[in-house]
């Protein structure tokens, strides 16, 4: 939520937050997760659609089956562009949902969406098998826009380490591709909720899908190749974060 409400400052919009969980979290842990009563985050919800004028919507970590079948029911009949960032795990490994919440995420939430931003081990739950090669990228995102009838910006940062990263949009049957070099650093925690948040800016502004993921696309790098890196106290580990705190000119807008 964090890294979105900056994102979202960066690129010139306002961004509104409904807290679906508080977790407690580093790069490098998730300590705890603790879910917010069901009612509380449609009321959140409720709220900030009465009250602004709303350019576009974007969903991260939904615990429950609950939660996301409350959210369902707040966009499922409104006209606003919806980015579905299925979150199921950290960065860390550690879990992001309850296991009850991937068959609602699939069969509720992501048919809802215009475009949705999963990643490679993402793409292989979704799919039932697994996604580890360029050429098993391509054709799932192929097959996860057909399936859910939307957009697909399927991120390539799980390929096997080489100069470039790849990651692929599909719409309407057609393909583009986003590369960039590869970064060397210690964590990349907080570039899927980057990702999407830049994308979801972009469409609230009125960009097309193609041109608000190349912006996503160019915003995140960026924010790699800026992150901020320290020694975690008392210990020689040396961790990494983001920054999402850039400006316009710097990803060519």
């Amino acid at each position: 939520m964090q890294a979105d409400l900056k994102t979202f400052s960066s690129l010139g919009v306002h961004g509104l937050t409904a807290v679906s969980c508080i977790v407690a979290e580093t790069p490098a842990v998730v300590s705890q997760v603790h879910p917010v009563p069901v009612n509380l985050l449609q009321s959140q919800i409720e709220l900030l659609l009465k009250s602004y004028p709303v350019g576009a919507i974007k969903t991260g970590m939904l615990y429950s089956k609950s939660h996301i079948v409350a959210v369902c029911e707040l966009v499922a009949d409104i006209n606003i562009p919806l980015v579905v960032d299925p979150v199921m795990v950290a960065s860390t490994g550690d879990p992001l949902l309850v296991e009850d919440a991937l068959l609602a995420i699939s069969d509720r939430l992501l048919p809802l969406a215009t475009v949705i931003t999963p990643n490679l081990p993402e793409a292989g739950i979704l799919l039932g098998r697994p996604v580890l090669i360029a050429e098993e990228q391509e054709k799932a995102a192929y097959e996860l826009a057909e399936k859910y009838n939307c957009a697909c910006y399927l991120k390539g940062g799980h390929l096997p380490e080489g100069p470039d990263h790849q990651d692929l949009l599909v719409i309407d049957g057609e393909m583009t591709r986003f590369t960039a070099p590869h970064i060397e650093i210690d964590q990349t925690h907080g570039t899927g909720c980057t990702l999407a948040a830049a994308l979801t800016a972009g469409l609230s502004k009125g960009l097309s899908i193609p041109d608000a993921a190349k912006l996503a696309h160019d915003f995140a790098h960026e924010a790699i190749k800026s992150s901020l890196s320290w020694v975690m106290p008392g210990t020689e580990k040396k961790i990494s974060h983001l920054n999402q705190v850039l400006n316009w000119a710097q990803v060519g807008s």
